[in-house]
């Protein structure tokens, strides 16, 4: 192929500090073979590439597939692009009707063959998954049994996702019959959590469909993220843009990424670009790079300190504390949370990477003892760094994040207020304890921005609350807060 001019070198990526993979979309080069394709991504400095099987990009059904198959595995090392595996193609399946059958159709075989095919690629390829969606329900056909069509024909999709030891990342589509976050998760729920059944996430559709910011959603996903894709939107239209020209808070939903410690793929997808394929990848990643700039926490002595704490988990009690004063203490994002109330500081994201990777080399007993005495023998500044770590931990340390939670909510310090409300309180908190946490905040003066899922998890008797709250302010003289105000609007009262 043709090399790229000189005058325009392929651009350095975001260095180590972010977990994630940047990678491009295969259906956005259309137009291109897949090994140009490949190369063009890889040139650019994509580390990662999003594989649509599909007639000319590796097509399932071709009759020399493990040649082929092997063909791109080689070629994918060569670039060193890590890969995950989409099957959004178009027209593969049926010549005559966009994206069918499904496996919510009448008769969903082939659905699930090419799933099944496309779990055998993703394995010999070494991919990080393999990501679908559910479908269109057809009109004719009830949700009850939309939804029962979907759980039935993902059943040996997922015993041969299990077996092959690939996850699948199930992607809420809009209009589908998965269209939004909660409803994946539900499903997940009814099929029993199946291990391999994760979630891949539009950021996009968030902004299209989802009730929360792109960012919230992220957070809700959290460990059960296995795949990104990346693209822009306006709320309520489906219409993948490019960075800036919908709504997307791109610096924020990247922080999020960060913040949860996702160590994926966040590929663009742009599938209507394939015209401009090489410019818009190149404008696509210039605008990553710019808004991953404040987020990430390229530090070599965090560097250092992770392999410390891999090799040695006890290293972490020397680490933990000396944190800010190698990294530093400014916030993530200082135009919009100049104290890091809402968002964290530059110390809290390192701290909660020093706690993934602890927590990645000590059996849950020990960790939850590691973590309550970090926590309890630290400054504000690292039980801060605990507090908003906490949902990244495995499920089995969840009563020792209660208990650190509650000591943080007894305490008038805004900083740990804040940090106690995040996504763990919102996902472990009895209702009592949230809302009473939801008051203090309204009291000590923390922005209700900081408390995760306060939207979903809102009722009537925490409108209640601020009323009475609200009623006292009023009777006292003093000014009712903007938040307390429009909880109190949002219920109509």
């Amino acid at each position: 192929m043709t090399e790229p001019p000189m005058t325009e070198p392929h651009m350095a990526l975001p260095g180590a500090g972010v977990p994630f993979s940047l990678g491009y979309g295969t259906n956005g080069f259309a137009n291109h073979r897949l090994d140009d394709a490949l190369a063009v991504i890889a040139e650019l400095g994509y580390t990662a590439v999003a594989l649509t099987l599909d007639h000319h990009h590796l097509d399932p059904f071709a009759p020399d597939l493990p040649r082929r198959v092997r063909r791109v595995g080689d070629r994918l090392a060569e670039l060193g692009l890590r890969v995950v595996v989409e099957t959004g193609a178009r027209y593969l399946l049926d010549p005559w009707r966009k994206h069918q059958p499904t496996l919510v159709s009448a008769e969903p075989e082939a659905r699930v063959e090419f799933l099944r095919r496309a779990l055998r690629i993703a394995a010999d390829l070494g991919a990080d998954c393999v990501s679908f969606w559910s479908g269109v329900a057809p009109s004719d056909v009830d949700e009850d049994e939309a939804w029962r069509r979907l759980r039935t024909a993902l059943g040996p999709v997922l015993e041969d996702a299990d077996r092959r030891d690939v996850p699948l990342g199930l992607e809420p589509e809009p209009g589908h019959l998965v269209t939004r976050l909660d409803q994946a998760l539900r499903l997940r729920h009814e099929l029993g959590r199946p291990e391999p059944l994760r979630i891949t996430l539009d950021v996009g559709h968030c902004v299209a469909v989802e009730p929360v910011s792109a960012a919230e959603c992220v957070r809700r996903a959290g460990p059960l993220l296995v795949n990104v894709q990346l693209d822009d939107m306006l709320p309520g239209v489906h219409e993948h843009l490019e960075f800036g020209e919908g709504e997307l808070d791109l610096p924020g939903t990247l922080a999020a990424l960060v913040e949860v410690g996702y160590a994926g793929v966040a590929a663009v997808e742009l599938p209507r670009h394939s015209h401009a394929a090489p410019e818009v990848a190149r404008r696509s990643l210039a605008a990553l790079t710019a808004a991953l700039a404040p987020v990430g926490v390229d530090h070599p002595w965090l560097v250092e300190a992770e392999r410390r704490v891999r090799a040695e988990p006890a290293a972490a009690r020397t680490l933990f504390p000396a944190v800010a004063r190698k990294v530093g203490r400014g916030a993530l994002r200082p135009e919009s949370d100049r104290d890091g109330l809402v968002h964290g500081t530059v110390d809290d994201l390192a701290r909660a990477r020093l706690l993934t990777v602890l927590a990645d080399a000590l059996p849950a007993d020990r960790l939850a003892t590691e973590v309550l005495e970090l926590y309890r023998y630290g400054d504000a500044a690292e039980r801060r760094g605990v507090l908003r770590a906490l949902h990244l931990l495995p499920e089995a340390v969840a009563g020792t994040g209660r208990e650190i939670v509650a000591d943080a909510l007894r305490t008038n310090d805004i900083r740990l207020v804040a940090a106690a409300l995040g996504p763990f309180a919102a996902r472990e908190l009895d209702a009592h304890t949230w809302r009473h946490g939801v008051l203090k905040c309204l009291f000590v003066g923390v922005p209700l921005a900081a408390v995760s899922g306060l939207r979903e998890r809102t009722d009537g008797e925490l409108v209640r609350m601020v009323s009475d709250y609200a009623a006292e302010r009023r009777a006292a003289g003093r000014d009712v807060p903007a938040d307390a105000l429009a909880i109190l609007q949002e219920a109509g009262r």
